[in-house]
């Protein structure tokens, strides 16, 4: 109970030194602000004044230019055009309407690409990118990435100082960059130079003695040709690394030039797809906080039931909140479906209600912003039939401009009942869960699966899928985070690791923590090579056991493991462990010749737990009741929410949503202020109440 207490005063702590990092761009009393998309040069001068006096009587708080817009901002080289944008930001400071200002790099104009070819991305299969598409100029080319940086220094003079802007967003979505050009033949191996500063130390990572692949220079190493079979795993690594790199600090050079010349009141962020196995998404220091972009209905999910799919999964907002939020003292949403797209595989209207609820779920994790892409519909273009706030008429609102008007309403009547002291329940920080997280892993893994039954992130998600329904605050987290604060650590397929994070892991446990570990974990060091020892022995004297061997059956004969007399079946990774003295066996396999060894373990270390789950079971059933049975070994109470619903806290308001096809009614406390909706939660429900 002493450490329960521990926790939570500490978790209090943590939430209120956060909260005042977040005033100097976001007052605590605001809670969140919601902007949209506007693209002047899209549209005839005399129609921006009744825009914007739209988008302002809609309750919208501000916009966002010039994403896109660099062949208006410099329309030839050298030559400036600031008047348009100028009038632009005026009409919008006259109705009230604050700024985000864009750098322009997913789209260089015509004449640098034209003038200066090589900016244009070479694919590994010899192709070159076009103009007439976007994000086609490479982050790896020597004279865009300076070229680039004279056009922000012009914007960032002019816009720096200007109080009607809020803040920067740099680029549009940013990726990484397969390219093939010589500029980025020669930066790969300069980073690699200054990576190993030796070729022979080179060698010995990349284990170049294999197959004859010893160099002797750096000039000899090419950029590695990813779909040709049998390439240099560890070459592809580094590719993978660097790649992460050039993207992270381009992102940099560009946010200190802004910062030159910014006021300091001026944040700068950028709008990352949310890639978890990307590497590049908070990485770049030198942004003020990250922003992610989500669209739910495009033909990709099913949901839950028959009509799910016009929800979406419900996962997908909920995860990128938990993974954006550690990365950042505070993160927002840059750009959430309004309604119906254009370039999914199926292009569904999205139900009645969607976009609400949407907007309420990226609130409930935390968000600080929430904007939209776009206003209005675009008449020309790759978009066209992708909704906006209003219609292709450019007045009449659509179902979904009318749901974010709804939110934003809302979100002034949550304005009024903001208790700057509230608190978060005792029982929901008490279940918070931390999942240990390192993109290189799936890199590798995903390299070498072994079984193409594998699946990094459904892996993942089967454990964190979990921890949703128990109604738990979940963060994704690196391994430079402090484990301290959370009762419950959870580190699936952590496949490459060192003896300094198995130190730490050991000392969490030792002082406290309870750990979780799965299946392929520790196979491998940070350089992606076996250990000269048994599998994954490092770990042995964490998880109490030996791995004796691995597994990975046919999908037709698939096999089972036996926990409680209940039988779970599984097809993909099954480590068969040797426990030692003192080690309990939760699980056991069935019905193969190692029928009977152990497949679950768990252990005392200290004054925490270490548990090893050896298996991936079919969707995730085994995991769920391991999960169940630790949470109740610790005396944590848990929830049990069905799929879809899902409830987190923050600033003082509770909030449940509810993405599945029945109606469920949620518990609310009795003396709690019920703000936006009803207890009893249809499909695409949203309720939030003040706590008491």
């Amino acid at each position: 109970m002493q450490k329960l207490k521990f926790f939570l005063l500490f978790s209090a702590i943590t939430f209120s030194l956060n909260a005042q990092k977040s005033i100097n761009y976001f007052l605590g009393n605001q809670l969140a602000t919601t902007g949209v998309y506007y693209y002047p040069e899209h549209w005839d001068s005399s129609q921006w004044d009744r825009d914007l006096k739209n988008i302002a009587a809609m309750g919208f708080e501000f916009t966002h230019y010039a994403e896109f817009a660099w062949a208006q901002l410099e329309p030839q080289e050298g030559k400036y055009d600031f008047a348009w944008l100028d009038k632009a930001v005026a009409i919008a400071a006259k109705y009230k309407i604050k700024v985000i200002m864009c750098t322009s790099t997913a789209t260089p104009p015509v004449w640098l690409v034209r003038k200066y070819p090589a900016i244009l991305s070479l694919n590994e299969n010899g192709t070159r990118e076009e103009h007439g598409s976007r994000q086609h100029a490479t982050f790896s080319n020597n004279y865009y990435r300076a070229y680039s940086l004279k056009m922000i220094e012009q914007l960032a003079k002019h816009y720096g100082n200007d109080s009607r802007i809020i803040g920067w967003q740099i680029d549009n979505e940013p990726r990484t960059f397969f390219d093939y050009n010589e500029d980025a033949q020669q930066r790969f191996r300069d980073w690699l130079k200054k990576r190993y500063t030796t070729i022979d130390a080179l060698n010995i990572a990349w284990g170049t003695a294999f197959w004859s692949q010893i160099y002797s220079d750096f000039a000899q190493i090419n950029i590695p040709q990813h779909a040709q079979w049998g390439m240099n795993l560890n070459q592809r690594l580094d590719h993978y690394r660097f790649a992460a790199w050039e993207t992270s600090s381009f992102l940099d050079d560009q946010a200190r030039e802004i910062k030159k010349y910014a006021s300091p009141n001026q944040w700068v962020t950028s709008n990352y797809i949310p890639s978890y196995s990307g590497g590049y998404i908070g990485k770049s220091k030198d942004l003020d906080f990250i922003t992610y972009t989500r669209y739910m209905v495009y033909g990709e999910s099913l949901g839950i039931g028959r009509k799910g799919y016009r929800v979406g999964d419900p996962l997908r907002i909920a995860m990128a909140n938990d993974f954006f939020r550690p990365l950042s003292p505070y993160y927002g949403v840059m750009e959430l479906q309004p309604g119906q797209v254009n370039w999914g595989s199926i292009n569904s209207q999205p139900l009645p209600g969607a976009v609400h609820l949407w907007l309420w779920h990226q609130f409930a994790g935390g968000s600080k912003l929430a904007c939209t892409y776009r206003y209005r519909a675009p008449l020309s273009g790759y978009e066209q039939y992708h909704y906006g706030i209003v219609g292709p008429d450019g007045v009449t609102p659509t179902p979904g401009g009318l749901e974010y008007q709804k939110f934003i309403q809302e979100v002034n009547e949550l304005r009024k009942n903001y208790d700057s002291k509230a608190t978060m329940p005792p029982a929901y920080l008490a279940r918070k869960t931390a999942i240990l997280f390192n993109h290189e892993n799936i890199w590798g893994m995903d390299m070498n699966k072994q079984t193409d039954q594998w699946n990094s992130l459904g892996h993942f998600n089967k454990y964190y899928k979990t921890l949703k329904s128990f109604g738990a605050p979940v963060d994704f987290i690196v391994d430079s985070s402090s484990f301290s604060k959370y009762p419950v650590l959870i580190a699936p397929a952590y496949q490459q690791i060192d003896n300094a994070l198995i130190e730490k892991l050991t000392n969490y446990v030792n002082a406290g923590g309870n750990l979780v570990l799965t299946c392929r974990t520790g196979y491998k060091n940070r350089e992606m090579h076996l250990w000269e020892a048994k599998f994954a022995a490092p770990i042995y004297d964490l998880i109490g056991a030996e791995i004796e061997f691995y597994d990975l059956p046919m999908p037709h004969a698939q096999d089972s493991v036996l926990m409680d007399n209940k039988k779970y079946t599984w097809k993909t990774w099954g480590d068969i462990l040797k426990p030692r003295p003192g080690t309990n066996v939760l699980a056991t396999y069935q019905g193969d010749f190692y029928a009977g060894k152990p497949a679950v373990i768990s252990r005392k270390l200290g004054k925490g737990t270490v548990t090893y789950v050896g298996v991936d079971s079919n969707g995730g059933l085994l995991e769920n009741d391991i999960l169940k049975k630790l949470f109740a070994q610790l005396n944590i109470a848990v929830e049990q929410y069905p799929e879809g619903v899902l409830v987190e806290y923050r600033d003082g308001f509770g909030i449940g949503v509810n993405y599945s096809d029945k109606t469920y009614t949620l518990a609310i406390p009795a003396n709690a202020k019920i703000l936006v909706g009803m207890k009893d939660l249809p499909t695409a429900g949203v309720v939030v109440w003040k706590l008491k």
